[in-house]
């Protein structure tokens, strides 16, 4: 008896997110009782009823039943926001406890299970994870193309903490503690990477305000090594996203405040989905520069097509046609280049023992990347002046899953220079490599990477061995 009557006080106080003084609704409970405004507060929130005569009964034995059907109640009104850890932690005891009632009351224990998971999970309205990351690199040459001190590295490359909270129904922010030393000094620079928060708008609109992130060319497909061509970069302003029945419409405005370049930029994004099988987006991003001088000399503008096929759910090909005007921001050449992109890709459960990504660039002249190098995964290989240096870029990328703790990867690009001359040669870069899962979480990862020719110069050429420690949690 004491057990359910500790299970009902802590029903009581999950109750959560009540008035504090509920008025109480039952004629049977006085006022100056001590149970009175805990009684008020769990019929506000449906969690108690009381007789059709309006009475309540607070004297009469509660069977167990009843404690089971007051337990689901509960679970279904319990606030995320407001739970302790010890609230938590009582509520999966009332779970079990009467697993048997809510069964035989036809509630899914495993649904409520479930929902206990998701209060753990955001307890206090909080959630944390991260990811670390530190390799080990041996190269070839000293200040080459994989290294910057020497030709032996130990990087830090990524440290990140990420944190959401759930202000309330509408609001959530979201930021992301971020440290490294991709440099290959010893520095320890902290900083916020991200800050944002989401905020949902009446008609299905969502906004994001702050410092944040998006990647339209990651959401199509569009990319699988290192970087996408324009999308994947920080903004710091707002975006705005609305879904319909066939697809979502998105634009944003930002402006990048840059030591010497003072961008606003601006774009916007549609995407059909005609159905499980077909799609195409249309996606646009304008660059209007505010104080010249920098890297960039006029306003300059990209925008692109692509579309997407799905033969089934492990075979799919993509393709997608770029146009770019970089105005005043070159001076010889294609002022406004254009290039085309085909990929296709194939999960290992369509082939059985490897999955394969093949993939085709076509450059006009200057055509440039606003991102890191595409392919630029390990070293310096292409960089992001493709048209410059590169007619086409073709890039093969295999992975093999042997288990849950063992896959074997490569990967082989190869691209064709720009032009002739003693100084000039198409670009190869190839890799192979083998990943090891020590628990779900952390894994080990040995490869062996060579350049030949990176950025289509002649004779620059480097290879590395890496060693990684990855852990996501």
């Amino acid at each position: 008896m004491k057990k359910i009557l500790a299970l009902v006080a802590v029903a009581v106080l999950v109750a959560f997110a009540a008035p504090a003084f509920a008025a109480n609704p039952f004629m049977d409970v006085p006022m100056n009782h001590w149970a009175y405004d805990a009684v008020g507060q769990l019929a506000s929130r449906g969690v108690v009823s009381g007789y059709p005569d309006g009475s309540y009964k607070g004297n009469q034995p509660m069977t167990r039943y009843e404690m089971a059907s007051l337990v689901a109640r509960a679970l279904a009104v319990v606030d995320m926001n407001k739970a302790s850890k010890q609230d938590v932690e009582m509520l999966k005891k009332l779970v079990v406890e009467f697993n048997d009632e809510l069964d035989a009351l036809g509630v899914k224990v495993d649904k409520l299970d479930s929902r206990v998971a998701v209060l753990e999970e955001n307890l206090g309205g909080w959630k944390f994870w991260g990811e670390f990351r530190f390799d080990a690199k041996f190269a070839d040459e000293e200040n080459g193309l994989y290294t910057n001190n020497g030709d032996t590295d130990f990087n830090l490359n990524r440290y990140r903490i990420w944190m959401r909270k759930k202000v309330d129904d509408k609001v959530t922010f979201t930021a992301r503690l971020g440290q490294g030393n991709g440099n290959g000094t010893l520095r320890n620079d902290v900083r916020w990477d991200y800050y944002w928060i989401d905020v949902a708008l009446p008609w299905d609109f969502a906004m994001k305000a702050g410092l944040w992130t998006m990647d339209w060319q990651d959401e199509d497909g569009l990319y699988t090594d290192n970087d996408a061509l324009f999308t994947d970069r920080a903004h710091k302003g707002f975006y705005f996203a609305r879904p319909f029945s066939m697809g979502e419409f998105a634009a944003y405005a930002s402006r990048e405040d840059a030591d010497v370049d003072e961008v606003f930029e601006y774009g916007a994004r549609v995407k059909f989905n005609f159905n499980e099988k077909f799609w195409v987006s249309g996606n646009y991003i304008q660059r209007d520069l505010d104080v010249a001088g920098g890297d960039l000399e006029d306003d300059a503008n990209v925008w692109w097509a692509a579309l997407g096929v799905n033969f089934s759910d492990n075979w799919a090909v993509r393709g997608a046609y770029y146009k770019e005007d970089l105005g005043l921001n070159v001076t010889t050449g294609e002022d406004k280049p254009a290039a085309w992109q085909a990929i296709l890709d194939v999960k290992q459960e369509a082939l059985g023992f490897t999955s394969v990504w093949v993939e085709y660039l076509d450059f006009d002249e200057n055509f440039t990347a606003l991102t890191d190098g595409p392919w630029d995964l390990y070293g310096t290989v292409t960089g992001t002046d493709l048209g410059n240096q590169y007619d086409n870029v073709l890039f093969v990328k295999l992975n093999q899953k042997w288990s849950d703790k063992w896959s074997t990867f490569q990967r082989y690009l190869s691209g064709s220079a720009r032009g002739t001359g003693a100084l000039i040669d198409d670009t190869t870069n190839w890799t192979v490599g083998v990943k090891y899962y020590y628990t779900p979480a952390l894994s080990f990862e040995l490869l062996y990477d060579k350049i030949e020719n990176s950025q289509a110069v002649k004779g620059v050429d480097d290879n590395v061995v890496r060693f990684r420690t990855h852990v996501v949690f």
